[in-house]
């Protein structure tokens, strides 16, 4: 690894303060959808199939964008590619919030996607600006308040929409960012680039493109693909095409967007299966457990309102927000391995633990509670752990390929809480059968259970673990 650049230091709590508050206001505004989802169709006579579409919109854009910003941050300096970054994040925000219809809130939330890159561009800052013992605790207080901006828009959405207008759910968190902009203008300072040879690699960049849009449309066709095995086995083709021509490609590339033998690696490619893993098992949790509130079912269920699931997930989005920092000092003190072991590990109980036993409120909010507790506590871990096991001039393009994968990972989870949730539902009835949640609950567990086979040995092969 190279040794640590000559500005280190120079960043102080300010800064880092600055950064963080611009990684929850781009959380809250990249969650605000998903709860007023149902809002969102009834106001724009849009129907389930384009209400699916909305919801992915942001995810898929995102995907895509992080692996370029990252490069550009390598090679410009992340604090400045940050900048233009959140113009565009801005510019959507605003669309959105003005927008009368269906075709222009999808511009906006095309724009929105943008944010996910902002991620790897602040673990390029705090790499580049700070010392090793230091930015471990930085990068877990950023993607603290990245989850907790998440739980604060899924908390507040629904009350602005109906309290104010669908509208100002989408101003109000984009107020925040471009204040929060201004700030990180202000208090950071400005970072030299760690790789002034570095290119966007196009032909990568459209086939991981392609990869990413077929495994979605591949997720949004599933419940066909019983009916209809040719398109399953078209997607399998496709996407098998899609996986091999970006290997050769970034194996023949002068400068590839990754590194195909830095992937090979256990520390790098186990990180990104339990990354995938966890995050399946958190999905499943956010999808099913507000539907747990307020679904009123024969024997189970509590028919809470829009405001009062709110309440009941405040616990959730406390534990979220402190779960950065708490994972932070967890890595500088045990390591990043133990403390993705200890978070897997109190996520299969609590996951477990709601599938038996859900028959009180208090059950659903402990559980859900702790498993944001766990989720955010992993997912810092695992991203100090990928950004510190590779060179500071390929910190923002490693780092980019967690956030790609976190959200295909949220993306299968979620498909497959719908479809366990389809299947579970009697014929001539709305509501789905209380088995039907033990089930996506228990499958959750399993998943989540399993990343533990891939801990033991993920350190083989790491440049550094952080103590």
């Amino acid at each position: 690894m190279t040794a640590p650049p000559a500005s280190a230091l120079r960043i102080g709590g300010s800064g880092v303060g600055a950064i963080s508050i611009l990684a929850g206001a781009t959380g809250t505004l990249e969650s605000v959808v998903s709860p007023t989802l149902p809002l969102l169709q009834r106001e724009l006579s849009i129907d389930p199939g384009q209400g699916a579409l909305l919801s992915i919109a942001m995810l898929i854009t995102g995907a895509l964008t992080a692996p370029i910003a990252g490069v550009l941050g390598d090679r410009h300096g992340g604090k400045r590619v940050l900048i233009w970054l959140m113009v565009v994040v801005s510019a959507g925000g605003l669309v959105s919030s003005v927008a009368p219809n269906l075709p222009v809130l999808l511009a906006g939330q095309v724009l929105e996607g943008a944010m996910v890159g902002a991620m790897p561009l602040s673990f390029i800052l705090m790499r580049k600006l700070l010392p090793a013992d230091r930015s471990p605790v930085a990068i877990g207080m950023i993607s603290g308040f990245f989850v907790g901006g998440g739980m604060l828009g899924t908390l507040i959405a629904g009350p602005i929409a109906e309290g104010l207008s669908r509208h100002w759910m989408f101003a109000v968190p984009t107020f925040a960012i471009i204040v929060a902009t201004f700030l990180v203008h202000k208090l950071a300072p400005d970072d030299p680039p760690s790789r002034t040879d570095a290119r966007i690699d196009w032909p990568g960049v459209a086939l991981l493109s392609g990869i990413v849009l077929t495994f979605m449309a591949g997720l949004a066709t599933a419940p066909d693909m019983g009916s209809q095995p040719l398109l399953l086995v078209g997607v399998v083709v496709l996407l098998a095409a899609f996986v091999t021509g970006w290997i050769a490609v970034e194996r023949r590339a002068a400068a590839p967007m990754f590194d195909l033998r830095l992937l090979a690696t256990p520390a790098i490619w186990r990180s990104y299966v339990v990354t995938f893993a966890v995050c399946v098992g958190a999905a499943l949790s956010i999808f099913l457990v507000p539907q747990l509130f307020a679904v009123s079912g024969d024997g189970y269920g509590f028919g809470a309102s829009p405001t009062d699931i709110g309440r009941y997930l405040l616990p959730a989005a406390a534990m979220a927000a402190i779960s950065g920092p708490l994972s932070g000092l967890g890595v500088r003190r045990f390591g990043a391995s133990t403390v993705v072991a200890a978070g897997i590990v109190l996520m299969t109980a609590s996951l477990i633990g709601m599938a038996l036993v859900h028959g009180e409120i208090w059950h659903l909010i402990v559980g859900k509670a702790l498993i944001s507790l766990a989720n955010g506590a992993c997912i810092t871990a695992l991203v100090i752990r990928t950004a510190t096991s590779v060179d500071h001039g390929t910190t923002g393009t490693a780092t980019s390929l967690v956030l790609v994968i976190r959200v295909l990972g949220f993306a299968t989870g979620a498909q497959i809480g719908g479809a366990v949730l389809t299947a579970g539902t009697p014929a001539g009835s709305e509501v789905p059968a209380e088995s039907a949640y033990v089930t996506a609950l228990i499958i959750a567990a399993v998943v989540s259970a399993l990343s533990l086979l891939a801990i033991r040995t993920m350190n083989k092969g790491a440049t550094h673990e952080p103590s």
